[in-house]
């Protein structure tokens, strides 16, 4: 049985970030419509979507606890706006052909994960991690030194990511209450939103076809299925052997955007992946050497 667990833990992984990697797609389907008119979209329908889920699959419970917690609710309340920030910069950067700065910025976002831990909670740095850090810091310099431009989109959404990934630790909650949670207290401000620009909208759904509205309407599937896969997967695998599936994502992207899209690699990119690409080989190295150094015998504690 922890065979079979473990077996649809990686299926569930493997999942997530293929559908997360290729999010991109359903976002290409609505260049017609603004970012931020997606945006409000991508909250109300998750909202709905999880509300379904949660009357099927249960959860009213844990939510009912967290309400009586305003400590929480009011970390929650920050990491909804993290989170709503990095969806509008990334449905922005897929549908203005920036697909490749979207991702960078999540091939950066666990080395700033390392960077975050260090100054926040007091995580000690090894040397590969500082010099994976270091690394990726330097490929952003050349490109701001050598061409006069810094990966603006790229950095806005590892930081947003990554600062919304530290929020979220100190929220005991799984990811399906708390995402909930999220888009509930953001739905006043996304209906309040598409209501006042109900007459000036060129995709109001009173006057949009079926087809636009049912590609609206799918945002909250888009939304909350991989994120489930995820949070099933997380309670089935170790936590840093997940952490590797997260590179699948933005490699899909990658080569969705210079193969599918044809987005510019030009040698300005190609130096910052470069670095960023080195800096993940010696990170993911250093997680695999101290797990090696955990599993040796001498490091085992004996159970007598």
């Amino acid at each position: 049985m922890p065979d079979l667990e473990y077996r649809k833990g990686v299926i569930l992984a493997l999942c997530a970030y293929c559908m997360w990697g290729v999010a991109p797609l359903y976002f290409k389907l609505l260049t017609q419509v603004s970012a931020l008119e997606i945006l409000m979209h991508r909250v109300i329908w998750s909202f709905v979507f999880l509300i379904v889920l949660m009357q099927f699959l249960g959860g009213f419970g844990r939510l009912r606890l967290l309400l009586k917690q305003p400590k929480q609710l009011g970390v929650l309340l920050i990491t909804s706006v993290l989170i709503a920030v990095n969806w509008l910069i990334f449905i922005w950067a897929v549908n203005n052909d920036l697909m490749l700065d979207a991702s960078l910025g999540y091939f950066i976002n666990p080395l700033f994960n390392v960077f975050l831990g260090m100054l926040f909670l007091g995580e000690r740095l090894r040397k590969l991690q500082w010099l994976a850090v270091s690394l990726a810091f330097i490929g952003v310099l050349i490109q701001l030194f050598s061409f006069g431009s810094i990966p603006l989109v790229s950095l806005s959404l590892a930081a947003s990511f990554g600062f919304y990934g530290l929020l979220r630790k100190k929220v005991n909650i799984d990811a399906k209450t708390g995402l909930l949670v999220e888009t509930a207290l953001l739905l006043p401000i996304a209906l309040g939103y598409l209501i006042f620009t109900l007459d000036t909208s060129a995709t109001s759904m009173i006057v949009n076809d079926l087809n636009l509205n049912l590609i609206l309407i799918a945002a909250g599937i888009v939304t909350t299925i991989p994120l489930l896969c995820f949070a099933g997967a997380a309670v089935r695998i170790p936590f840093s052997i997940l952490g590797f599936f997260q590179y699948i994502g933005p490699s899909i992207m990658f080569i969705l955007a210079v193969k599918l899209f044809n987005e510019p690699f030009d040698i300005e990119k190609a130096i910052t992946f470069v670095f960023i690409w080195i800096a993940l080989v010696v990170f993911v190295s250093d997680i695999l050497l101290q797990r090696y150094k955990n599993n040796q015998p001498n490091n085992r504690q004996v159970v007598r």
